[in-house]
């Protein structure tokens, strides 16, 4: 019978707030009707202890109870945020309090919110704590590097095919506002348990939510409020500057709008954010630039990887204006001797992923350039990871990558853990259908290094580090500074440009 845990799961959401003690009977009520059941009787008083130990037991006696396939984790995951949405407050309550935290302080709305989403497990503590995270020094600084464990690894070329494929389910995809409460289905998460902020960039609806795959501290997302596919203009400038005025301690920023070199969602229009500081961020001004007619405006390259332009004023429309002048002269910019063209075959090429921030009273804004020019060679994208880095990443460099956290699939914790066994006993990674990917790059790192029981793991991590530093660099529009000096000379040759 699942009444104890029941009532454990009722006790644990008293203790968070979700409920208050007024709510006890009427939630044992709504969560027993779940398990089909008409009476409550727990044999014992209830017991504080993880959630994620007591969903687990609830989801086995639903599937003693034929509720749920018990070997399926979509049916289990679809269960217990069915039970976890019982215990979340209406989105006009969760409103409420995020604005009347708000007014206390910008900080304070943020981290209740935060720790709201995973006491209510749309953020799953249990899964995420199991990821696995190192950093790796490189000659841009340190990078962060992270193996998710709880969402797959999507290829490129069906990336791009979701952007033409007509959708007439509902909610349209992943990102909608209709997702709040949505019970999901097979093929769509549940979303019981998932509550969104409204607010106003730019004149528009949007919505502030958490991501729940929490890649980085407070990963947060702010989606449209209408399913529109992804697109930088001037607005979108607008938006990002607008965000981090209202809420200054959190980052801001935007994948690019074209395929390969945008990230894994291009049919609706959304950000990424949250308060972590990525070690872009951290890279230093390596040439300092005049923009004409912006001498107000502190401009420079970054030194990175990839090709990033750094302006920062306290006036954040004068940053939109010069953004966006950037933004017009690189979607038409073509350099044949730095094998940049604009368009080919009417395809274009050029894009920008921008990301904004605040430096103490100061608005901050990166542009990194960006190409999705594909050839023959290099039929995914020549200024994407080139098919010897595959082995450890294929999927698209998206915004969270150009800053500097490589986002690795989950396969390569086991590979890892392998290939370093392999690596000491002496081995040939060819022999293990799964190991053989990693072949070549195994016997690059033998011939540099001794690898023994003691230090496989961390020289397998550091070199991992070094292969995402590569991946970065094949994402770079430019190779030399020469190269991209001669694009800043084109924007001062502009005139005044609007998108």
């Amino acid at each position: 019978m699942p009444d104890n845990a029941i009532s454990d799961l009722t006790e644990y959401a008293v203790e968070k707030g979700l409920i208050t003690e007024e709510d006890r009977v009427f939630t044992h009520n709504a969560l027993i009707d779940a398990f089909h059941k008409t009476s409550f009787a727990p044999d014992r008083a209830p017991r504080k202890r993880p959630l994620s130990d007591i969903l687990a037991e609830l989801c086995d006696k639903a599937a003693g109870a034929g509720l749920i396939d018990g070997e399926s984790v979509t049916e289990r995951d679809l269960f217990d945020t069915r039970l976890m949405g019982l215990l979340t407050p209406r989105p006009g309550e969760v409103i409420r309090r995020f604005r009347d935290n708000y007014k206390i302080s910008p900080r304070r709305a943020t981290d209740e919110y935060y720790k709201f989403s995973g006491d209510t497990n749309y953020i799953r503590r249990d899964r995420i704590e199991k990821d696995v995270k190192w950093s790796a020094e490189t000659p841009y600084g340190t990078l962060d590097i992270t193996i998710n464990l709880s969402k797959p690894e999507k290829d490129p070329k069906a990336i791009a095919a979701a952007l033409h494929k007509k959708n007439d389910g509902y909610p349209s995809c992943a990102l909608c506002r209709e997702n709040e409460g949505y019970a999901g289905r097979m093929d769509a998460a549940a979303r019981q348990n998932h509550r969104i902020i409204p607010m106003t960039l730019a004149g528009e609806e949007w919505y502030f939510q958490y991501s729940p795959y929490v890649y980085y501290n407070e990963h947060c997302i702010v989606l449209s409020g209408k399913h529109t596919p992804m697109r930088l203009s001037r607005r979108t400038f607008e938006r990002l500057l607008g965000f981090v005025e209202h809420i200054p301690h959190y980052f801001l920023g935007s994948n690019a709008d074209l395929p390969i070199v945008g990230g894994s969602i291009l049919t609706h229009d959304h950000f990424q954010g949250g308060h972590y500081t990525f070690p872009m961020e951290r890279a230093e001004i390596v040439r300092k630039i005049v923009f004409k007619g912006y001498e107000d405006v502190a401009a420079g390259i970054v030194k990175w990887p990839l090709s990033v332009i750094r302006l920062r004023c306290r006036d954040k429309e004068r940053l939109v204006d010069l953004s966006v002048r950037i933004l017009a002269a690189w979607r038409g910019y073509s350099d044949p001797d730095a094998f940049v063209f604009a368009e080919t075959d009417g395809t274009p090429h050029n894009t920008i992923t921008p990301i904004a921030r605040r430096r103490g009273e100061a608005f901050e804004i990166d542009l990194v350039l960006r190409n999705n020019l594909t050839t023959p060679e290099h039929p995914l994208g020549v200024y994407h990871p080139h098919a010897e880095l595959h082995h450890i990443k294929k999927e698209n460099i998206g915004l969270i990558e150009v800053m500097g956290l490589a986002v690795l699939p989950a396969r390569l914790k086991k590979e890892m853990e392998k290939l370093a066994g392999v690596m000491v006993r002496g081995e040939d990674p060819r022999a293990d259908e799964q190991l053989a990917k990693h072949a070549d790059w195994a016997e690059d790192i033998l011939s540099r290094r001794a690898v023994t029981a003691d230090n496989a793991e961390t020289v397998l991590k550091e070199e991992v580090g070094q292969v995402f530093c590569k991946v970065l660099e094949h994402a770079g529009v430019y190779k030399n500074e020469q190269a991209f000096m001669r694009f800043i000379d084109e924007v001062n040759g502009k005139g005044e440009d609007v998108l």
